[in-house]
């Protein structure tokens, strides 16, 4: 009797051992960015949609290749010109176990232009004249004249508990509310533990959750900006999972049994994007006085600049490898692409030439600013280089993004890198709001804080914001694309190639175009 106590007992500890990982299973994720809140309504950066993600639903999703499917939507449809249906989901829980219902989704949209911030994500409901509620699972949405691209703009509609965060609803009230967890009731697969700006964010399995158990009881999400200390913190095996891994580090980690690398080529485009306004304010000659009109405003500049950009250099250099030469500023999986427009020349002779016909043959000076911790380290000295080729001098200024957008916003710069992704797949998306005249009244142009203004190119835009033949829509965003190549408000320079890290032993990880970095994309090892 006493051998088989011993051996019942043996096998019952072996037993729980070999279950222990699976009782346990928690997932940590190093990220170069982090959310700067919780509340998925107040910045349209994918940094924050990345991280609220796990805890709110949107209305409709993105696939990994941007694809629209069912989310908190099952169905839609246009009822007229200027209606869209959708049906709700039935059965879904908030995460205090309240019932989701299209009052919710109407209180969501409605909250947005009240409690959004810098980049605004009032882009996401611009078209939205109203929500009408048919029963608990319908909702109707009017707009302002005919919508096809609403669906598209509504996989980044995140859905609120109307009761959670109806008293967090104002600009005042809205960080409160959500950062401390009050109000980050979602019907996500993982529920709200804790967040502090730049600290973990640390989130817990959602038992209740509609599109089924998650396999990942605990998941810590580490804001960790340094490419080094994240690489290191994978190694050392804190980690489990990697974003943004640098070009310089993926040979060494490829040759690591440990470590998986994951790839993908994104939709994000880094670009370089002039001030369009008379009196520009970071822009001198070369003695440092400021210059009385802006050089910006001449075509044959943006022209020169154009061309003396070498995008293969910027690719196998800047990027190291890790990007790809642009034709434009959405790529080649998004609808509106245009498939005829070439790559810029690389043409130096030609940009001197330009210079001196617009005055500028000794150059000038500008200040090129860029958020540090969103683009590539060596992208503003490359770019800055290849402007000296034209006697441009271009002073780096790259600084973190809670500083560049602010200023970006407020107009502060006069030549500036950013980085923009097409996320709803459909080229309106990016022209809407970077390429149409900075119009309140229409909600177009949120992003154009730099005075460009073409009236061309806001027909085209409005035209295919309107037009429900899908053919007709095509075209009229493919010619908004090659105006915005031949006119250069903005300069494409790469399309970026992402890497991940994977510890090899303990997950597999299916990489998104749109370079979120999500728990659910991670499974456990079989």
């Amino acid at each position: 009797m006493r051998t088989n106590s011993f051996l019942c007992s043996a096998l019952l500890a072996t037993t729980l051992l070999v279950s222990l990982p699976a009782l346990a299973a928690d997932l940590t994720i190093a990220t170069k960015s982090g959310p700067a809140s919780m509340d998925p309504h107040f910045t349209a950066t994918s940094a924050n949609a990345e991280a609220t993600k796990h805890v709110f639903d949107t209305l409709l999703k993105s696939g990994n290749k941007l694809e629209i499917e069912p989310n908190l939507a099952v169905s839609w449809k246009p009822v007229d010109d200027t209606t869209w249906e959708f049906k709700l989901r039935e059965g879904v829980k908030f995460h205090d176990g309240s019932d989701f219902t299209a009052e919710d989704v109407k209180f969501s949209i409605e909250r947005i232009p009240n409690v959004t911030g810098p980049n605004p994500s009032t882009i996401y409901v611009r078209r939205v004249a109203g929500v009408e509620i048919v029963d608990p699972l319908t909702v109707r949405v009017k707009t302002h004249g005919s919508a096809p691209t609403l669906p598209n703009d509504f996989v980044r509609l995140f859905i609120v508990s109307h009761k959670a965060a109806g008293a967090y609803s104002t600009k005042e009230t809205a960080a409160e509310g959500f950062n401390s967890g009050k109000a980050t009731i979602g019907t996500g697969p993982y529920k709200f533990v804790s967040w502090a700006p730049t600290q973990d964010l640390v989130l817990e399995k959602f038992d209740g959750y509609w599109g089924g158990a998650q396999p990942w009881d605990k998941v810590v999400r580490k804001e960790i900006p340094n490419d080094a200390a994240r690489i290191a913190q994978l190694k050392a095996g804190q980690v489990d999972l990697i974003s943004k891994v640098p070009a310089t580090d993926l040979a060494n980690l490829e040759a690591d049994p440990a470590i998986n690398v994951v790839k993908d080529e994104s939709v994000y485009i880094p670009y370089l994007e002039f001030d369009f306004r008379e009196n520009s304010p970071m822009v001198w000659d070369k003695a440092g006085k400021k210059l009385d009109k802006n050089p910006f405003l001449d075509p044959r500049v943006r022209e020169a600049f154009d061309l003396v950009i070498d995008r293969q250099t910027i690719a196998d250099v800047a990027l190291e490898g890790m990007g790809v030469v642009p034709t434009q500023l959405v790529s080649t999986n998004i609808f509106g692409y245009n498939k005829a427009i070439q790559p810029a020349a690389y043409d130096v002779e030609k940009a001197k030439q330009l210079m001196a016909e617009a005055g500028f043959t000794n150059g000038f000076k500008v200040s090129l600013n860029y958020a540090n911790d969103r683009l590539p380290t060596e992208l503003g000295p490359t770019v800055a280089q290849l402007l000296a080729a034209i006697n441009v001098q271009a002073d780096v200024n790259g600084v973190p993004a809670a500083v560049f957008n602010p200023a970006k916003t407020r107009g502060e710069y006069s030549l500036y890198m950013a980085s923009w992704g097409t996320l709803t797949g459909e080229a309106n998306y990016m022209l809407s709001s970077l390429m149409h005249t900075n119009d309140k009244g229409k909600s177009l142009g949120a992003f154009n804080t730099r005075g460009y203004s073409n009236p061309q190119m806001d027909k085209l835009i409005e035209d295919a914001g309107v037009e429900m033949a899908e053919a007709k829509r095509r075209d009229l965003l493919e010619k908004a694309n090659l105006l915005v190549v031949t006119d250069r408000p903005d300069l494409p320079l790469a399309v970026n190639v992402s890497a991940w890290g994977v510890k090899a032993g303990k997950i597999t990880y299916t990489p998104r175009s749109d370079e979120d970095t999500l728990a659910m994309d991670a499974k456990p090892k079989q």
